[in-house]
């Protein structure tokens, strides 16, 4: 008698990349086999341009629907000229703790056939890259907790020096 047993699909992590807040890489660790590699040229490369076009993209984010309801508006591309200005200017007021907009945010997901990047982003601006298979599940739960053993072990370590690479 044979017994079967389920078997469940595997989802793959490529690689794990952690940008410092001036885009330099500070760690850099393939996790799969027979992937192309790269020089750590290449990497530092990646690292530096992935920042800037996340610095972008921070830039072009739109303006949240919320906040141009709380001011009257109902989208910013209007016909009034003035009406658009005093929208942007109400905009750029002093925040009450109930109108304080969220966080700019940049690229967080980018999706292809072949992989998924998901970025995490921290307070600090230290970026976190997970490179994964498109469908796999739960990936910013995984990235949360890379980052809190990133602080737990690494910010917690005396003799790491700030925006250093990680050893």
């Amino acid at each position: 008698m044979q017994v079967l047993l389920p078997t469940f699909p595997t989802k793959v992590v490529f690689a794990l990349t952690i940008i410092n807040k001036a885009g330099g890489l500070i760690y850099q660790k393939d996790f799969a086999d027979g992937l192309n590699k790269l020089s750590i040229n290449d990497y530092l490369v990646l690292a530096g341009t992935f920042h800037g076009v996340h610095a972008i993209s921070t830039r072009l984010n739109p303006i949240p629907s919320s906040h141009l309801a709380s001011t009257g508006a109902s989208s910013l591309p209007s016909t009034s000229h003035s009406k658009t200005l005093s929208t942007l200017s109400s905009l750029s007021s002093t925040p009450t703790s109930d109108d304080r907009p969220d966080p700019p945010s940049g690229i967080e997901v980018l999706e292809t056939t072949l992989f998924r990047l998901q970025c995490f982003q921290t307070l600090t601006g230290t970026k976190f890259l997970l490179f994964t298979e498109p469908g796999m599940p739960n990936v910013d739960s995984i990235l949360r907790k890379i980052y809190e053993l990133y602080a737990d072990y690494v910010m917690k370590n005396p003799f790491y020096q700030l925006e250093m690479p990680v050893r």
